[in-house]
């Protein structure tokens, strides 16, 4: 029986009794869609997102009439994997299993590995339909990092790390296929519904199949010389855009109209209205944490809404190259603009104004807020990742930040000026945020939601684009009923509760799935708000859960 639970006022989490069921659900809403954004697949849930409160509702009348019987095994693609079977756990779990390394071997080569959902990080797959015998439990302590191309096992899953991550599965074979690569039509080696067969080979043997130039998309081989490396460098590698751009994603030696960065500041990224579309690559949209200030830059300076823009935490610095029409919009930040050998004339936010050829703006340190955000008329012009320019630096895609020398070119694509706004409102020291109960506040007990709601929540200092750490006041933290959550999809916005009690609220860079629980989240029209909370600022919750 398919169940579904509203997540916020623009998603739905849809239950369903397996991993059959997910898929075929997953696949059927895939090729006819409700309307949504995005569906993510995971253990026993489908996660549906929308761009609006009414398409969200729209489908939740009709999601529990999609058929859910099992997906042929005909129509499923299939990815042939070589691996070399000598990975750290090996051993480790023949003594979990009572199988030998051999046994070990057959039992995962005979397997039909179907991938089920996506997730982690991009081109992530868990992939299901493994022998019961392999199943074994994560490690008690998860490895720093793990190098890419491991394969592994846990639970009832086995994968394929794609990049070089933290991580607590098993490890029981290395491959060199190419799980990501942007280059590709399509990134992710792997996507859900699609079947895999791995297939044992020997190092040797393996170097001279790979000099045959078999396609990677049918198969990939493994040779010692080509056995990915643990370094974060080799990780990265093909994160970075395509196009011979800088680190930074802006033209190295560009003679045109350009923004120089003279002093980058506290991480200042380059960030539009994000990549919606892709989790199910495990890729999420990321964008603006304060998108209706970026809106706001982008409308006074007379750019589309989705033209990308500098969101930087202060100190920021940057000299025209050509006049320019620039506007901030954001944190209130002290800003000036000088001449070389002239004294600087202060700027404010709300409001278009020229930055001649040769003229520095500086952005000062955020004196309420957190972000300020500079949009420069045309536009940034620098290559697209997965349809967007923003920086994601949960799944490390896009531009890196900002760096001293970078000259960020300038785009054509603009409209007329836009009139003077009234700068956004931004945060003090104590914030209001709107939530709605769910999707899995049945794990804690009623007294818990009421703590939620009294208690006043710190901001801590270790937070980020990811998320907001919320330590808690006199009341202490929350206390979530025993039990483990299988994996399933979030949201930007989701209160995720963990062992310790202290909600993480995630922000735009947040991971795909998560495998606590979700008390709460916030309303789509307060999420700006949140990309504009500092460590130290207070939040207090109100439940919004009964209005529609």
């Amino acid at each position: 029986m398919i169940g579904v639970r509203p997540v916020g006022d623009r998603a739905l989490l849809v239950e369903l009794d397996g991993i059959d069921e997910v898929m075929a659900f997953h696949a059927r809403v895939t090729e006819s869609p409700l309307g949504q954004v995005d569906q993510v697949a995971a253990a026993r849930t489908v996660l549906l997102t929308f761009a609006t409160s009414r398409e969200a509702r729209r489908a939740a009348e009709v999601v529990r009439e999609i058929d859910v019987a099992p997906i042929p095994a005909s129509e499923r693609r299939t990815s042939d994997i070589d691996v070399v079977y000598d990975g750290e756990d090996l051993d480790a779990v023949a003594d979990l299993t009572g199988l030998s390394r051999e046994a070990i071997v057959a039992a995962h080569t005979a397997s039909d590995w179907v991938a089920a959902f996506g997730g982690f990080a991009p081109g992530f797959a868990y992939l299901a339909g493994g022998d019961a015998r392999l199943r074994v439990p994560r490690r008690d302590s998860p490895r720093t990092a793990v190098p890419a191309g491991s394969v592994a096992l846990a639970g009832e899953f086995s994968a394929v790390y794609p990049r070089t991550s933290p991580g607590g599965w098993r490890l029981i074979g290395r491959t060199d296929a190419v799980l990501w690569d942007l280059d590709r039509d399509q990134p992710a080696l792997l996507r859900p519904g699609d079947a895999v067969r791995f297939r044992a080979v020997r190092a040797e043997a393996a170097a001279a199949a790979s000099s045959s130039g078999g396609g990677v998309e049918d198969s990939a081989h493994l040779s010692e010389s080509s056995v990915p490396s643990a370094s974060p460098g080799a990780a990265s590698r093909r994160t970075e855009p395509p196009g011979g751009r800088g680190p930074s994603g802006a033209k190295a030696g560009t003679s045109g109209p350009a923004l120089e960065v003279v002093a980058p500041g506290l991480l200042s990224l380059l960030e539009d209205l994000g990549r919606p579309g892709n989790a199910d690559l495990g890729v999420t949209a990321s964008g603006a944490a304060d998108s209706a200030s970026a809106r706001q830059a982008n409308r006074l300076v007379g750019n589309p809404r989705e033209a990308a823009v500098v969101e930087s935490l202060g100190g920021l610095a940057v000299r025209a190259i050509g006049d320019q029409v620039v506007a901030l919009s954001g944190a209130e930040a002290p800003a000036s603009v000088a001449a070389p050998d002239e004294e600087s004339e202060p700027v404010r936010r709300g409001s278009a104004f020229l930055l001649r050829d040769g003229e520095t703006l500086s952005i000062g340190m955020p004196e309420s807020g957190l972000r300020a955000y500079l949009a420069v008329r045309g536009g940034i012009d620098l290559p697209a990742t997965l349809g967007s320019r923003s920086a994601d630096r949960l799944g490390g895609l896009g531009p890196a930040p900002l760096a001293a020398g970078v000259r960020m070119a300038i785009g054509s694509d603009a409209r007329v000026v836009g009139d003077p706004e009234p700068p956004l409102a931004m945060p003090g020291g104590e914030a209001e945020l709107r939530i709605r109960f769910g999707p899995r506040d049945d794990w804690f007990a009623g007294s818990e939601r009421a703590r939620l709601l009294d208690g006043l929540w710190t901001v801590a200092a270790a937070s980020d684009r990811v998320g907001l750490r919320l330590e808690p006041g006199d009341s202490g933290p929350l206390q979530v009923r025993e039990g483990e959550l299988p994996s399933e999809g979030v949201v930007a916005g989701s209160l995720q509760v963990p062992p310790s009690g202290e909600p993480v609220l995630f922000g735009a860079d947040h991971p795909v799935t998560g495998g606590y629980p979700v008390i709460a989240v916030v309303i789509a029209a307060d999420l700006p708000l949140t990309g504009q909370l500092r460590p130290g600022a207070r939040l207090r919750f109100r439940d919004v859960s009964a209005l529609q």
